[in-house]
């Protein structure tokens, strides 16, 4: 049973995001606070988790997945009434008669700097309950319900390209050159983030483009399932200018992009610096950096245990294995987060852990192509290595 409850964890923190943005004013600051501290504190004491335990009623742990989509949508509304000037829906009026707590006086306190911190715990939540759930969820290709709740949990990051370019281009290229996903040596996160994007969206594209013209449709129709991401996410633009016209529209779009950017910075975690020829090598657990810290395991539905993902992608998260004797990144994920968004701290500690893999995890050709990576890295330990 406790197998099964671990993974609501992902739902508590969900749930605890959207009271704080309701509650307004400080308690959004330090709903935001709360988050970060409580991920970087409970992954640095609670250690690793490599158990793997049998799951005799999976239809449970898939449900858990597909609760993403109202639990988002929640979090959404209310960001949208946080930031409004109406009380959508009555929201405030019922959250007062049921509990006694006057929130919309407290929203009515609360000023750029609370605006801020919704948007920024909106976006932590865009990218932890929509785009890890909806990776998860339009990996099941095979299942219809879960690839139409993954697609609209993704369409929150205006990111529905990320079902195709993911599954169809990332898994293939994975720890390349070709890989619009994958960070060499030297580069910059912010750099990433906007790279990784637009390369994305043409890679995504350019493979629905493919797909369409193999069937003999044309790739500028509704057949294709990228531009229909696209309008899915203008929808909910829509959706937010109804709320609260422009100014809340483009607060949400804040926040969407947020989240977007969260799933950039973590595919910089996930695999950079890693080399691989996609001619001779398939992927292997080595190519990608994995972390088995119990806490984020438990509340991401183990994206965490990354390695084992890219070695069998089909395989469901519950079934995933820790891999202890992979690479590994800094910490957990928020932690190794927060590290990436500082530069020159993110190259002093991934540095080290680069050349450890040049010498552990290589191969003969790997090692040739990590010289040619160390020398166009600009970091001078590596270039000397090279």
């Amino acid at each position: 049973m406790f197998h099964y409850l671990k993974y609501f964890l992902f739902h508590i923190i969900g749930l605890t995001a959207a009271s704080f943005l309701f509650l307004g004013d400080g308690w959004v600051i330090y709903g935001l606070i709360a988050v970060f501290s409580t991920y970087i504190v409970l992954d640095a004491v609670l250690g690793d988790d490599t158990t793997v335990p049998k799951f005799k009623h999976p239809v449970i742990l898939t449900t858990q997945l597909w609760f993403a989509l109202p639990l988002l949508a929640l979090i959404t509304f209310a960001f949208l009434w946080q930031v409004s000037s109406a009380d959508l829906f009555g929201a405030g009026a019922l959250i007062q008669s049921v509990t006694g707590i006057d929130v919309l006086a407290s929203r009515a306190e609360g000023g750029a700097g609370v605006a801020f911190a919704a948007i920024i715990l909106t976006g932590l939540m865009i990218g932890l309950i929509g785009t890890i759930t909806g990776h998860e969820l339009t990996h099941r290709t095979w299942d219809p319900v879960s690839m139409f709740i993954g697609r609209w949990l993704l369409a929150f990051s205006f990111d529905v390209a990320f079902a195709v370019e993911h599954v169809y281009g990332h898994h293939r290229y994975v720890s390349t050159t070709k890989d619009p996903a994958t960070a060499p040596r030297g580069r910059n996160v912010y750099y990433h983030i906007l790279s990784s994007t637009i390369r994305g969206n043409i890679s995504a594209l350019e493979l629905e483009k493919e797909r369409l013209n193999k069937t003999g449709h044309s790739a500028f129709s509704l057949r294709n399932s990228v531009l229909r991401g696209y309008l899915m996410s203008a929808f909910l633009v829509a959706l937010a200018y109804l709320a609260g016209g422009v100014e809340v529209m483009l607060l949400f779009v804040a926040a969407a992009l947020f989240g977007k950017s969260l799933l950039e910075i973590v595919n910089y975690m996930e695999h950079y610096g890693m080399v691989r020829n996609p001619e001779t090598t398939p992927v292997q657990p080595r190519h990608s950096w994995n972390t088995n810290k119990r806490f984020s395991s438990w509340t991401m539905f183990n994206l965490t245990r990354h390695s084992h993902h890219h070695a069998q992608g089909e395989v469901p998260y519950h079934e995933l294995r820790p891999y202890p004797e992979a690479p590994m990144m800094i910490n957990g994920y928020l932690t190794t987060i927060v590290v990436a968004l500082i530069p020159p701290l993110w190259h002093a500690l991934m540095t080290p852990k680069v050349q450890h893999w040049d010498k552990h995890y290589a191969s003969e050709e790997e090692r040739i192509l990590a010289q040619e990576a160390n020398a166009k890295s600009g970091i001078r330990s590596l270039m000397k290595a090279a």
